[in-house]
């Protein structure tokens, strides 16, 4: 398969992830007979520095014209702590997501068996917790008309849905129940908000072509509790952009690490593959990043082009660097490993899959070699 692949590195950690990310996709390619052709570009912050536009033409019309997005991070403290900054690194990417039609985000949670112990929630809790969350990525609040009066002391954010825009996330929402446990949770607002009460009718209407998915709907205060006290009750959790962005993040510390989770941004015609965590600028430069989650951001772009084996392999590798404890220290506080050697061992793997004789356990620990 030859894939052309746009790559927005962004800001931050962004640059030292997706470099490990493509060096995955490298050996994948080396291995498998693929060839992944990667054009880079601008966007967030530092486009803004050198263009003025968090998106430029330039990387949009990349993005338009390429089979998928591999993205990286955006933000910057000079932005974040400036509430008064009329161009935001933020803007750059719902810009895309709108111009790309991406208006689903997929994001798997499922904690590694190694690393129970590294989440802050009790192990009993967490074993075993396995789902999916879909949230709706470009409607609600996020994109709804937005106010503020001339003396800056009242300010608006309309949020918006219609059918159509909740019908089609929460038919790939069905879908993926059907190929998991066959339970969808719906979370929402309805005691309170109209677009809630409008998604729970979307949803029930469309549930009659899923019969076979048990349909329930939690508020989104209790799901944020339940995520805690129990995660192992959901398979699929479909909500709107908002409620999604915040659990999303809060399920993130199920795993142990917001550097471990990957997700992918789908449309009809345009797909884009990115860790959920942040820019993390204080890290930027010093080898420290978590990459796994760029990693396997990569492996969900070969799921997406149906090269299932392909990223089981990457999937592999991870696991096999988790339980080596070749990870970083955000993992394991005394980690002699970083961002590049989580990458280069990730990569090796790929190469010599087949013969794990070649890997070395004594040697991978103390820090001399990912293979000899």
């Amino acid at each position: 398969m030859n894939l052309k692949i746009a790559v927005l590195p962004g800001d931050g950690i962004g640059p030292e992830v997706i470099l490990q990310a493509k060096k995955a996709l490298y050996a994948i390619g080396e291995v498998y007979n693929h060839e992944f052709v990667f054009e880079e570009a601008l966007m967030g912050a530092i486009a803004i520095d050198k263009t003025g536009n968090p998106l430029p033409e330039q990387t949009l019309n990349l993005c338009l014209n390429t089979d998928a997005v591999l993205f990286g991070a955006i933000g910057d403290p000079k932005y974040d702590n400036n509430p008064n900054a009329k161009v935001r690194p933020e803007q750059g990417l719902l810009k895309l997501r709108k111009e790309l039609g991406l208006f689903a985000n997929i994001r798997p949670i499922k904690p590694y068996k190694s690393l129970l112990d590294a989440s802050p929630l009790k192990r009993e809790i967490i074993e075993g917790a396995d789902f999916t969350i879909f949230r709706e990525l470009t409607g609600g609040a996020y994109f709804g008309a937005k106010t503020l009066n001339e003396e800056g002391t009242h300010a608006s954010d309309l949020c918006e849905y219609s059918e159509e825009e909740i019908t089609r996330i929460t038919h790939l929402a069905f879908k993926s129940a059907q190929n998991r446990r066959k339970k969808l949770t719906m979370v929402d607002k309805a005691n309170v908000l109209e677009t809630s009460r409008l998604w729970r009718k979307v949803v029930q209407k469309v549930s009659v072509n899923y019969p076979d998915v048990a349909l329930d709907f939690l508020f989104v205060d209790n799901a944020a509790m339940q995520i805690i006290l129990n995660p192992k009750q959901f398979d699929v959790i479909l909500t709107e952009n908002l409620f999604g962005d915040i659990l999303s993040d809060e399920a993130s510390v199920i795993t142990g690490s917001i550097g471990l989770l990957a997700s992918a941004s789908l449309g009809e015609k345009n797909a884009l593959f990115e860790p959920i965590h942040g820019s993390y600028p204080q890290a930027k430069g010093k080898n420290i990043a978590n990459p796994i989650a760029s990693i396997l951001s990569a492996a969900m772009l070969l799921e997406h082009f149906g090269l299932f084996k392909e990223a089981n392999v990457i999937h592999q590798a991870v696991e096999k660097a988790i339980e080596f404890k070749v990870v970083t220290t955000d993992l394991k506080s005394d980690s002699k490993f970083g961002t590049n050697e989580v990458g280069e061992f990730v990569s090796n793997f790929i190469f010599s899959k087949d013969d794990l004789l070649y890997f070395n356990n004594d040697n991978v620990h103390i820090g001399q070699s990912t293979i000899v």
